[in-house]
């Protein structure tokens, strides 16, 4: 019997590990080209549909909302989920992800960055420092998979 309650904690532990959680429509890993990747492949165009693996750097704390992928050189890239029509877990920085949708090269207004910034929860002295638009690498994900 207790060889029996063994197999089974030691089975559930390792489906445990292995859990994943999917956030937005149904997608797969399959085809997902890492985030340091993205911005060689979308290098003559304005957007592109994807899939992409990354690290997450950050979540916004409000709600979920969005979340920034780690890329190449130390930036970021920030994925949006589309109509706001799902969120993920706030606590899921340090982890890796998988996402489905159009990767654009976009110019965020310094009104956008300020409201990101404090979603992020940065302080009002960051906020503060925000001056200038940005332009950068956005995405916005139909789906997406939490490792």
């Amino acid at each position: 019997m207790k060889k029996l309650f063994l197999g089974i904690m030691l089975i559930v532990a390792s489906l445990a590990t292995k859990a994943q959680s999917i956030h937005g429509e149904a997608i797969t890993e399959q085809g997902a080209i890492p985030a340091t990747e993205l911005a060689t492949k979308l290098e003559t165009k304005e957007e592109m549909p994807a899939k992409v693996t990354g690290v997450v750097e950050s979540v916004c704390k409000a709600a979920g909302c969005w979340m920034k992928v780690k890329t190449a050189d130390g930036q970021t890239m920030r994925v949006t989920f589309k109509d706001y029509g799902f969120f993920v877990p706030k606590d899921i920085a340090g982890k890796t992800v998988v996402f489905e949708g159009v990767a654009k090269v976009k110019t965020t207004s310094v009104a956008m960055l300020k409201h990101y910034a404090e979603d992020g929860g940065k302080s009002k002295e960051e906020i503060a420092k925000i001056t200038q638009p940005e332009k950068a690498i956005g995405f916005v994900a139909t789906g997406v998979i939490v490792k």
